[in-house]
């Protein structure tokens, strides 16, 4: 008799249980049934507020498109025809030896002559992507040409994200710095260089540089490190025996 007891005790509170919950699951989809009369209302006060908002959102796409295509593009190619000339200029530059020459041909391509020079790509097509790389080749130009100042001012206006040119630039600051006698600002660039990009050309490249001018700096635990990331990440790299014999003096001059 004990155990029927129990059982219809246990029975009692499991189907005491059931009610509970069924109950406290009523509750919550009474809420929800609440709160989405409540959002049904205010839709139905508030269409002409949302269809409005919609339709900005639809309009502000459209108009980005519509920009994109009738305004940016064209825009995009006009520009890449008036920096033909300035490019021809550039290039012939860089195949002279510095010199009163070199630098009338990159001063040709930076301010014109007979046509738009890199400047003027720079100040008219602001935006487009023939006016960003105009920013590097001025940049590029100046630092050839010994004036770092404006190379730097070029350069940091550049916005790289390929693989090669955006390190090439931070690195040309770097060097812009080094050639002005300011290796603290120049050893930041070279470490900004090394680390934009994993690749074997860029990344010793500028590893090897910062290490020199930490060396120069007598950060010579800097130094170290870099050298070392050098001969075990980019073994293969021309870098690497210059590390290799970088080191030697790093720890000759740590004895």
């Amino acid at each position: 008799m004990a155990t029927y007891k129990k059982r219809d005790n246990e029975f009692k509170k499991s189907r005491g249980e059931k009610i509970e919950q069924r109950s406290f699951t009523a509750k919550i989809f009474g809420k929800l049934d609440y709160w989405a009369t409540m959002l049904e209302d205010w839709v139905a006060r508030n269409q002409k507020v949302i269809f409005t908002i919609i339709g900005i959102v639809i309009l502000a796409v459209l108009g980005y498109l519509a920009y994109t295509k009738f305004i940016v593009e064209p825009r995009q190619k006009e520009a890449v025809n008036e920096m033909s000339q300035s490019m021809n200029y550039y290039n012939r530059a860089l195949q002279l030896d510095p010199g009163p020459n070199q630098d009338t041909l990159f001063l040709n391509a930076i301010n014109g002559a007979g046509g738009y020079g890199l400047v003027d790509i720079t100040e008219n097509y602001n935006g487009t992507d023939a006016a960003n790389i105009a920013h590097y080749l001025t940049g590029m130009a100046y630092l050839r040409m010994g004036k770092y100042k404006k190379a730097v001012d070029e350069l940091e206006q550049y916005k790289g994200a390929d693989e090669i040119t955006g390190p090439l630039a931070k690195g040309a600051i770097g060097d812009a710095f080094i050639n002005n006698d300011q290796p603290k600002d120049a050893l930041r660039y070279y470490e900004k260089a090394a680390q934009m990009r994993d690749n074997d050309f860029t990344t010793p490249r500028y590893l090897l540089k910062a290490a020199t001018t930490a060396l120069q700096l007598k950060q010579n635990d800097k130094a170290e490190k870099y050298l070392n990331l050098i001969q075990e990440d980019y073994p293969d790299s021309p870098e690497a025996d210059k590390a290799a014999a970088y080191l030697g003096m790093v720890q000759n001059d740590g004895k």
